[in-house]
């Protein structure tokens, strides 16, 4: 699950018992990108607060089916398949009824064509900030934050873009530089009351 030594649930104690309670899914079970930060249980703490609030807050105003084939896309372009395989199965319950769309949208994504995703060019744009934002951040500018905002988002909407392409940045480091694989995972679980900030529970 892990290259470094982890703490399951069941010897849990103290705060990371605590803490796997508040993000624990089904049957106990806590994703293995969590179980992770069981040696620094202060890190997973953070790790969830920013997850749950870039991700699933009721603040948030771009849709969460887009935030989430904004995280399929930055894990892709990081190579990171447990994010990948995570995140878009949350994206096809978010889709649910639509699985055409989500299936084009993976299609899309594996073969690094966003033209051809079934996006409006709003998203499709972006999607190329994030790429940029992901492979080559220092050559950032601000004409791609005018373009987002010619295009139609507001600077409260270009800051989730921002945040998401962000946070899946760290999430992808943290599993690939550990070693995390999805063995054990249930795939596409997330804190879904967004209306309720600390509620972590996965369902």
């Amino acid at each position: 699950m892990s290259w470094i030594k982890i703490i399951p649930y069941e010897e849990a104690t103290g705060r990371l018992k605590k803490l796997y309670d508040r993000v624990k899914g089904p049957d106990n079970n806590v994703d293995n990108i969590m179980m992770a930060h069981s040696l620094r249980p202060h890190t997973m703490e953070g790790h969830m607060a920013i997850y749950k609030y870039v991700l699933h807050h009721t603040n948030n105003e771009i849709p969460k089916w887009f935030l989430e084939t904004l995280g399929v896309w930055v894990s892709a372009l990081n190579n990171c398949s447990y994010c990948v395989e995570h995140h878009f199965a949350g994206l096809q319950r978010l889709l649910a009824g639509e699985e055409a769309k989500s299936a084009a949208i993976r299609v899309a994504i594996d073969n690094h064509d966003i033209a051809s995703a079934p996006l409006d060019d709003r998203q499709k744009l972006a999607m190329i900030y994030a790429e940029q934002l992901t492979l080559n951040p220092s050559a950032m500018s601000e004409d791609i934050v005018n373009q987002l905002r010619e295009a139609g988002y507001n600077d409260g909407e270009i800051l989730e873009i921002n945040q998401v392409s962000a946070y899946f940045g760290y999430a992808n480091r943290t599993v690939l530089g550990l070693g995390c694989s999805t063995k054990g995972d249930i795939l596409g679980l997330s804190p879904n009351k967004s209306d309720d900030p600390d509620n972590w529970n996965h369902t």
